[in-house]
């Protein structure tokens, strides 16, 4: 019986150990609340993703957020803001501009055209390849070409 319990501990203080983890490896200048925020702010300087989900215990917002940690150096070298909003009741102006109903996953460009719209967690690599294949990102590439030649 000790023995069970014993790996039953050890299981158990894992997770607080990896959801601490996960906290510390965002970066809180990229991810913020979207409750208070205005898109005008980012307008030509950021890509705002917007997550919305009803709860943050709700399971496709907590894998949306896991993608995002695990890979946040790409999302930063594509000028992107990461706008979180969990709480519906609060009636942001994000969600009276996009309208939510649960998760939802929204890409907008940084001239403020929304690009993408998914009712389902994305990994950061799809998101990547959607903005790469946007206008502005690839004037944006080639840009950086030139200044390093």
């Amino acid at each position: 019986m000790k023995p069970v319990f014993f790996l039953f501990a050890l299981a158990l203080a894992a997770f607080p150990a990896k959801a601490q983890e996960t906290e510390d490896s965002a970066d809180p200048s990229i991810i913020m609340s979207g409750e208070t925020a205005d898109l005008s702010e980012f307008k030509w300087i950021k890509r705002p993703l917007v997550v919305f989900a009803d709860s943050p215990a709700d399971p496709r917002y907590v894998q949306q957020m896991e993608y995002i940690s695990d890979r946040l150096e790409d999302l930063e070298d594509r000028d992107v803001v990461v706008l979180t909003d969990t709480d519906p009741d609060a009636d942001s102006a994000l969600r009276e501009r996009l309208h939510p109903r649960g998760f939802m996953l929204v890409l907008i460009g940084k001239d403020g055209t929304i690009y993408l719209r998914k009712p389902l967690p994305w990994d950061v690599r799809e998101i990547s390849r959607t903005i790469d294949k946007l206008p502005m990102r690839q004037q944006e590439v080639e840009e950086r070409r030139s200044g390093d030649s």
